[in-house]
């Protein structure tokens, strides 16, 4: 089995299909090591019953007040509340940091946070981190993860990303060009390059470095960081789900396409703005959005600013486009009290149980035009929003790719919709074999869920 595809790589060969098909979409599709899977969180079966299926799924997230104390700091402490964050409290030290994007050398004070180790529960092919910070002016933040595989050697401390929620101090990047003998970092997934031969890695850490301008009283504030694990088989179709559920979610419409030549520095303008419209969409339902402060920059008189602000905030300057998966859940939590994380779902099933719960789901998928039926487009990789399912379980998803706001709203087959997010393999219009997502997605949702939702979070490994 080759190295998997880069997601520049994959999200070049989506802007010159999509550009071709009239319509482009700029999340871009995973490696070929993923693939769908049941949900990690199957009961486990009684005595005497079948076997349950194997978890091929494990979200780890550090968020509680124990979490924090029981990571290892050097210049950091934990404040405590309703929602525990880790702070710069006397600095570990001082360092000059050159951005590459600006060139910009400054110097910076800094203080670290390890965790503990974790063991998933799967042995894992490919792991994605995903934070919730605050970074005022003059702080950012850095997150690394340090894994160990089976036969007892490990990874270097590898960047998961640099990030702030401004850009104006430094620039948020992913880190290209990071690897060791086994296993590869493409953008935001830290990748096993070769699942055939059987390496696995077995446990992780994750590492914080926060920091602040030197000689400053700033900080910023993290409030959650984790990881998701997995190992699915490459697969070119799923089995199918039965439907469980009719019910539809108002949430807000907003199309990328009305956005097509503004902003051009950021991912080429809107035609490749799926992941943060998608990411604005979610914000809204839950009742957030920018002030009329953080829109003064966005030129008078566009449609939808917050869209524009969206993929701004979510710009990755080394990937060079605004669909870094973390990056966007990290933009989601700048909002008042809200979470969000990167996972892998196993099953429309598992969609339809946020859905009951009052939770869209932000799904990535790849598809030939005439896969997905009703769509007028194929896309090497591209993210929507599941808003609800009709009474014959057909999905109902807010699709970003649509000429206007008014036509978002779209009833995709559902048979066709999960096998086309949850595979790995598919063909191209060439008939070469390309890679899909195997059930990526983003859930947000706020910091004080009702028990039902913290029901079915919690039995998703996001609480």
């Amino acid at each position: 089995m080759t190295s998997p595809t880069s997601r520049r790589t994959v999200l070049t060969a989506a802007l010159a299909a999509a550009a071709g098909a009239g319509t482009v979409a700029s999340a871009p599709a995973a490696t070929a090591a993923t693939a769908a899977a049941p949900s990690s969180a199957a009961p486990s079966s009684p005595a005497g019953s079948a076997a349950a299926p194997k978890a091929l799924v494990d979200n780890r997230f550090w968020h509680t007040y124990t979490d924090w104390r029981c990571g290892t700091g050097d210049g950091t402490r934990v404040l405590p509340g309703t929602r525990p964050g880790l702070v710069i409290a006397t600095p570990a030290g001082r360092t000059d940091h050159t951005d590459p994007h600006t060139g910009t050398t400054a110097a910076w004070d800094y203080a670290t946070w390890t965790s503990s180790v974790h063991r998933p529960a799967v042995p894992a092919t490919e792991v994605i981190a995903s934070w919730n910070a605050r970074t005022p002016a003059g702080t950012w933040i850095q997150v690394e993860l340090s894994g160990a595989y089976a036969d007892g050697t490990a990874t270097p401390w590898f960047v998961m990303g640099r990030w702030a929620a401004g850009d104006g101090d430094i620039r948020r990047t992913s880190v290209d060009d990071q690897g060791d003998p086994h296993s590869s970092v493409w953008t935001d997934t830290l990748s096993v390059d070769d699942p055939a031969s059987g390496v696995r890695l077995v446990s992780y850490r994750l590492r914080l470095t926060l920091y602040r301008a030197a000689g400053s009283r700033l900080t910023p504030t993290v409030w959650r960081v984790g990881a998701m694990a997995s190992d699915v088989p490459d697969r070119f179709t799923v089995p199918a789900s039965a439907p469980g559920l009719a019910r539809e979610l108002p949430v807000p419409r907003y199309s990328q396409n009305i956005h097509i030549g503004q902003y051009p520095e950021y991912d080429n303008g809107g035609e490749a703005w799926c992941s943060p419209t998608s990411s604005q969409m979610i914000i809204e339902y839950w009742g957030r959005k920018p002030t009329a402060d953080d829109l003064a920059w966005v030129k008078p008189g566009l449609p939808d600013p917050q869209v524009c602000h969206a993929a701004r905030h979510t710009y990755d300057y080394q990937y060079g486009g605004c669909g870094n998966w973390p990056f966007n859940a990290a933009y989601a939590a700048t909002y008042r009290d809200m979470n969000a994380a990167v996972t892998r779902l196993g099953s429309l099933t598992d969609v339809e149980r946020l859905i009951r719960a009052g939770i869209p789901v932000i799904t990535s998928q790849s598809f030939l035009k005439e896969e997905l039926t009703g769509a007028g487009y194929g896309t090497s990789g591209h993210l929507m929003t599941v808003i609800g399912f009709t009474p014959e379980g057909d999905v109902i998803a807010n699709d970003p790719a649509s000429p206007d706001n008014d036509a978002v709203r779209r009833v995709y087959r559902r048979r066709e919709w999960e096998n086309i997010w949850l595979r790995t393999k598919r063909y191209d219009a060439n008939g070469q074999v390309r890679s899909g997502t195997g059930g990526v997605c983003y859930v947000y949702w706020p910091a004080g869920p009702t028990p039902s939702q913290q029901r079915v979070l919690r039995s998703l490994g996001l609480l």
